[in-house]
């Protein structure tokens, strides 16, 4: 587990759900910051059942497992249940293989009373696609309403004591510990530059990590992660614990027991026509990073006055049918602007 010397950890706030019947979702995306919602899933069959043992979780799971192939992570037991890269940075530490959800199981329970095991890790995984029924009985929708109108992503991470590199996600979380135990670390987005991303294209999950070892840091190389900690954010989760936490927002996650199982839901109030930022990110390194610096402050204003800003004021003097891409954008107006970008990008 991963401790922060010299400093006492602050703790994300926390408030009691054993008694909520509905999931204060609005309530949490206007504070705009994580929050515990301590024994909210406590009740769910899962929880129950890895309460009683680890090897009563894994014969509940596989009672609603359909068969199909999942993708595993499995490292050696040096690498410590940290996921990340090789020592030359030329690759990752970890294979993947296809590998069905018994055999998988199998492996963890085969190394449940090993002091170093392999790491063994499944992440991201469509609990519908795999598990079909299971959220039957385990589920936030049924007391979150309004969640469920943005038909979130449900995806399923199992494993044992493994480590996921502070990463930052597109899309709201809400993630519920069912068995076992984890621990977030979490930091704001103004934090970036402090937790020094490593590289877009190569990452152990797909998405940009931090090269910070937060277990035993290296302050020469990475000075400014000092200040990055003065602001960090720990959470505790026990089973049944739900941590919800905003888009954007870094977090490193420890699965801290031999055996873990974690569900999430990803959503996006954004209209599913618009593109991803990370496009926007990509295409700003192409076309705008290296220009002159005065260049990139005149940008700068451009962009603050027509993006960053109040989205009425540079259409607010136009007429109507001249307002163009300024008009606020529907289906139909996005799909026109992305031709229009892949026209100038294929140029």
């Amino acid at each position: 587990m991963i401790e922060i010397k010299n400093k006492v950890p602050v703790k994300v706030p926390v408030i009691d759900g054993s008694d909520l019947t509905q999931l204060p979702l609005q309530q949490l995306l206007d504070a705009d910051k994580p929050v515990v919602m301590k024994g909210f899933a406590r009740n769910w069959p899962l929880v129950q059942a890895g309460l009683e043992s680890p090897q009563a979780a894994m014969r509940y799971l596989e009672q609603f497992y359909n068969g199909s192939p999942l993708v595993a992570y499995i490292g050696a037991p040096e690498i410590d249940g940290q996921f990340g890269y090789s020592a030359d940075f030329s690759g990752l530490n970890f294979s993947s293989e296809r590998i069905s959800l018994s055999d998988f199981l199998q492996h963890v329970e085969n190394n449940l009373d090993e002091d170093a095991p392999p790491s063994f890790y499944i992440g991201s995984t469509t609990v519908d696609a795999c598990l079909p029924g299971f959220r039957a009985g385990n589920d936030l929708l049924s007391r979150c309403e309004s969640l469920a109108r943005f038909a979130p992503l449900a995806s399923i991470w199992l494993g044992n004591r493994t480590l996921a590199r502070a990463h930052f996600d597109k899309s709201h979380n809400i993630a519920c510990s069912l068995v076992g135990r984890r621990r977030f670390t979490l930091f704001p987005p103004d934090q970036v530059a402090n937790l020094y991303p490593g590289p877009l294209e190569l990452s152990p999950g797909g998405q940009v990590v931090s090269m910070v070892d937060f277990r035993n840091p290296d302050y020469t190389r990475y000075p400014n992660f000092a200040e990055a900690l003065k602001v960090a954010q720990v959470a505790d989760l026990e089973p049944g614990d739900v941590l919800f936490y905003p888009a954007l927002w870094w977090h490193q996650v420890e699965a801290l027991a031999p055996f873990n199982v974690m569900m999430n839901y990803w959503w996006n109030p954004s209209p599913a026509f618009m593109d991803t930022p990370m496009h926007t990110l990509l295409h700003g390194i192409l076309s705008l990073r290296d220009r002159p610096q005065s260049e990139k402050l005149a940008w700068r204003a451009l962009f603050e006055y027509y993006l960053f800003g109040d989205a009425e004021l540079p259409r607010a003097h136009l007429p109507e049918h001249a307002r163009g891409a300024l008009e606020e954008l529907d289906t139909l107006s996005a799909r026109r602007l992305r031709a229009q970008l892949l026209q100038r990008l294929n140029r």
